[in-house]
């Protein structure tokens, strides 16, 4: 097994008019998120692994137009249950921010080996939901980052 790189990239999908589509995690039931992954090589652009993982994920298309880095990252620390994932010792991973824009809910076709449900929620609910903290407050930010795009 390839340990996975410990940077990686959180594509918050949202609409104009604040929802915000969250996917549960075949692993973990009851886990809430919006698109994040890994990057492929540390070669591999930002901006790449996040439109690479949008289209795994969700079967959707990013493009420059839509999908925005939002030039902030968050090092946070992996859960335990995770950890053998990674190289021996790697405790952090640093996750980068991205924001998708599409202009209405729709259906995504999610990848079943990571993730069994989709839903689509104003951002304060969505916010609620999700376990990660970084998720949480990349979703809290939302409103603030609608206007600049707007």
């Amino acid at each position: 097994m390839t340990c996975k790189i410990p940077e990686s990239v959180l594509v918050v999908i949202y609409t104009p008019a604040g929802l915000v589509l969250l996917i549960e995690r075949a692993d973990a039931p009851g886990y809430w998120q919006s698109v994040t992954g890994s990057r492929g090589t540390t070669e591999e652009p930002l901006w790449e692994t996040a439109r690479r993982e949008v289209a795994e994920e969700t079967g959707l298309c990013a493009t420059p137009e839509n999908l925005k880095d939002w030039k902030e990252a968050r090092v946070y620390e992996i859960y335990p249950r995770w950890r053998y994932r990674y190289a021996p010792g790697v405790t952090q991973n640093t996750e980068h921010r991205f924001g998708l824009v599409v202009p209405a809910p729709v259906s995504v076709t999610l990848c079943p080996r990571e993730h069994v449900r989709q839903v689509w929620l104003p951002w304060q609910e969505a916010a609620l939901q999700c376990f990660s903290w970084t998720n949480q407050e990349a979703l809290r930010d939302l409103p603030r980052r609608m206007s600049v795009t707007m």
